[in-house]
């Protein structure tokens, strides 16, 4: 009888789906999720990439219009059984946001994604609102945060999410193959292997994948573990993986290496408060 219920406490069954989205039809996109989630009904959480809904390019479709946070499609997706995590352009009076929605049960949380890359090619700035807030979310068993693209790779963001309360780091990108220096794909399992060590986190990292607007997107999806290993990977082809998060492995880990007892909260924001004054 205790097995369950211990399963229940101490896992969380996921599931990656790795999309290639057909930019600005989205309708099909919307349906595509919604078979693609109505069959993972064995799983807890379902992770699309950002912008699963649009596509990335939308300044080649300007007549894709954002949806609303309440809008029936996107509220249906979380009727299955599973919370999903869907990437989507939302729409909020005259603004739009690069968002992801928590869906659970006919209910949206929406994370609104802060660092907007407008740089080389990458022209976020141009078409979304940044948005103001981390937030941190109870699901079932666990606490988890949606670092949507270049957030994850601001470090004071997924600090802030670990030192929040969350023991999953929900990442949904869209990531295309390109050089900072270093190989993008290179770069991501860098800062995310950090961010899983460091921050004592499951990392779920969903990109898409497919050729857009003549850039071809690696996909690549994967779960990092707090001991750095990788559950599991996908390719560069659309597809879905399942990982089953050892959560009581984590918090044993976090009572045995204490890394996250002393945020020290207070100089970070004195700190940042000074930082703030001299940008000003």
């Amino acid at each position: 009888m205790s097995e369950p219920n211990s399963r229940a406490r101490d896992t969380l069954r996921v599931r990656l789906l790795q999309t290639d989205p057909v930019l600005g039809d989205v309708d099909r996109n919307l349906q595509s999720l919604d078979e693609l989630i109505g069959s993972s009904s064995d799983c807890d959480l379902v992770v699309a990439p950002e912008l699963a809904t649009h596509g990335y390019h939308l300044s080649e479709v300007p007549d894709a219009m954002p949806l609303q946070p309440d809008d029936e499609r996107l509220l249906g997706l979380g009727r299955h059984g599973p919370a999903a995590v869907v990437g989507f352009a939302e729409a909020f009076r005259h603004h739009t946001f690069n968002s992801a929605a928590l869906l659970t049960n006919g209910s949206s949380r929406i994370q609104r994604k802060m660092y907007l890359p407008t740089y080389k090619g990458w022209e976020e700035r141009k078409h979304f609102r940044p948005g103001g807030q981390l937030h941190c979310e109870d699901l079932l068993n666990t606490r988890l945060s949606v670092l949507i693209c270049n957030d994850a790779w601001q470090p004071a963001i997924p600090w802030l999410a670990a030192h929040g309360g969350a023991e999953v780091l929900v990442v949904p990108v869209n990531s295309a193959t390109s050089n900072v220096g270093v190989p993008t794909e290179r770069a991501w399992e860098i800062l995310l292997l950090h961010a899983a060590v460091v921050l004592q986190s499951y990392v779920v990292f969903v990109n898409r994948c497919g050729e857009e607007n003549q850039r071809d997107f690696w996909g690549g999806s994967r779960v990092f573990s707090p001991s750095g290993e990788v559950l599991g990977q996908l390719g560069s082809e659309p597809g879905e993986l399942d990982c089953e998060l050892d959560l009581g492995a984590l918090r044993t880990l976090r009572r045995q290496w204490p890394l996250l007892q002393e945020s020290r909260a207070d100089l970070i924001a004195r700190e940042a408060s000074r930082l703030a004054e001299e940008e000003a």
